[in-house]
């Protein structure tokens, strides 16, 4: 009779300190290599983390991250948004390994190997970990979904202004500025 083993923080550890070269997530006790992704993607990536992070630092708000940084969810599992925003109070000094707690926000950008629902779902996973809202963007399509526990998807588009008052009141940018810029 065959015996599974459940993966633990340690066993995800243990491999990305042998393999560093690959980002992973722990999730329901198995170890998911994650691909790279593309490089407008990962450009949305780097201006969200950008626009988030010159607006929060100046202000002490909290903590800003991107993909490489890894949150222990309550539920045990380790995973690693996209981009991710811890409120100061909840994280008075950055950890050297993972976090151990769901961040306040976290985004999710569609790249080419990513499917809109195995993007959903994790945001689905983070709401029920204690995240307060989660962003799926998807640039090919310059589309942003905002969700949050127990309330309706809101979508928006260009033309249209991103804010999140109940994380970050008073911040707001524009969607059409999110995407990779045309010289």
């Amino acid at each position: 009779m065959a015996t599974l083993t459940t993966l633990t923080r340690k066993d995800l550890e243990k491999l990305q300190a042998e393999h560093p070269e690959y980002r992973m997530e722990l999730v329901d006790g198995s170890i998911t290599i994650m691909s790279p992704s593309g490089y407008q993607s990962d450009e949305v990536v780097a201006e969200v983390v950008r626009v988030l992070g010159n607006w929060t630092r100046p202000r002490k708000l909290g903590r800003v991250t991107a993909s490489s940084a890894g949150f222990e969810l309550p539920n045990s599992d380790v995973r690693a948004p996209d981009v991710s925003f811890v409120l100061a109070e909840r994280m008075k000094i950055s950890p050297l390994s993972f976090a151990e707690l769901a961040p306040d926000l976290m985004v999710e950008v569609k790249s080419p190997s990513d499917t809109l629902k195995s993007l959903r779902d994790k945001i689905q996973n983070f709401l029920s970990q204690g995240t307060k809202v989660g962003i799926l963007i998807n640039p090919e399509k310059h589309r942003v979904e905002i969700y949050r526990q127990g309330v309706e998807v809101v979508v928006l588009g260009d033309g249209d202004i991103l804010s999140i008052p109940d994380v970050l009141p008073g911040f707001d940018v524009a969607v059409s500025d999110l995407w990779s810029p045309e010289f």
